[in-house]
C-alpha cells in the first residue's frame, strides 16, 4: 500500500481527505465506500487498473453541523420512541430532520476546502470540457459482519459547479435519515447517532469508455471461495 502523505493525527483534523492518503484503516474518518476507494487508488493505480480520482469529506464535517444550534439533540428528540411501523409518523420526521439538516451552514473551513478541492480535481481531470463529480454517500458503519448499511443514503451524479456541489454534499449527509435508513437502524438496536456520514466526491468518467459492475471473490449463497462472481 502507497504510504499516506498524512499523519494520523493530520487525517484526523482535515476536512477533506484526497484518495491518495486514504486507506481501508480510515473507515472511522470517512465511512466504508472512501476507505475501500482510498486502498483500491493506492494499491490498484500501478497495477494498471483506472480508479476515477476524488476526494471524500470527512465524517467530522457531518458532526460538526449536527452540533451546530443543537441540531444533536433536535434529532435524539425526535427519535425517541419512534414507532416505525407507523409510515406517516416516520415519513414526517424523516423529512423534518433532514430539512434541518439541510438549512444548516456547511462550516466555512469545509465550504471553502470543498471548493478549492473542486477546481484541483478538475484541473486534474480526463476530461475538463465536460467534468463532473459523482457525489455519494460513505457512512461509518457501513458492510458490517452484522449488517449492512451500504445503499440506504443517496448519490447524486453529474455534479457541476461548486455551488450544486455544496448542496449534493448536504444532501447526502441529510440522506443519513432517509425513512429506510432510520427504519433499518431502528429495528437493529443501532444509536442513530453513532453512526457518521462522509461524502465522496468523483470524478464522472464516460460510459461509452468503461464500464462498471460488482466482482465478488466469492459465491454469495453458500460462501463457498473457490468461484468469483461478477
Amino acid at each position: 500500500m502507497k504510504k499516506s502523505r498524512l499523519t494520523k493525527k493530520q487525517k484526523e483534523a482535515a476536512s477533506i481527505l484526497w484518495f491518495s492518503d486514504i486507506s481501508h484503516s480510515d473507515g472511522y474518518l470517512v465511512g466504508g465506500k472512501n476507505a475501500s476507494l482510498g486502498e483500491m487508488y493506492s494499491v490498484l493505480q500501478k497495477k494498471g487498473v483506472a480508479i476515477p480520482n476524488g476526494f471524500a469529506v470527512s465524517a467530522s464535517v457531518y458532526k460538526e453541523i449536527l452540533k451546530k444550534g443543537g441540531l444533536d439533540v433536535f434529532i435524539k428528540k425526535e427519535l425517541k420512541h419512534l414507532d416505525t411501523q407507523d409510515i406517516a409518523r416516520l415519513q414526517a420526521v424523516g423529512k423534518k430532520i433532514r430539512g434541518r439538516i439541510l438549512a444548516q451552514e456547511l462550516p466555512e473551513n469545509a465550504a471553502i476546502a470543498i471548493c478549492e478541492s473542486y477546481d484541483l480535481l478538475k484541473k486534474k481531470a480526463t476530461n475538463k470540457h465536460a467534468f463532473s463529480v459523482a457525489v455519494r454517500s460513505s457512512a461509518t458503519a457501513e458492510d458490517l459482519p452484522e449488517a449492512s448499511f451500504a445503499g440506504q443514503q443517496e448519490t447524486y451524479v453529474r455534479i457541476s459547479g461548486k455551488k450544486s456541489l455544496l448542496l449534493a454534499v448536504k444532501k447526502c449527509m441529510a440522506s443519513l435519515f432517509t425513512d429506510r435508513a432510520i427504519s433499518y437502524r431502528e429495528g437493529r438496536g443501532y444509536d442513530h447517532l453513532s453512526v457518521a456520514l462522509s461524502v465522496c466526491v468523483q470524478e464522472m468518467v464516460r460510459s461509452d469508455k468503461g464500464s462498471s459492475g460488482v466482482l465478488f471473490t466469492m459465491d454469495t449463497e453458500s460462501g463457498f471461495r473457490g468461484v468469483t462472481l461478477v
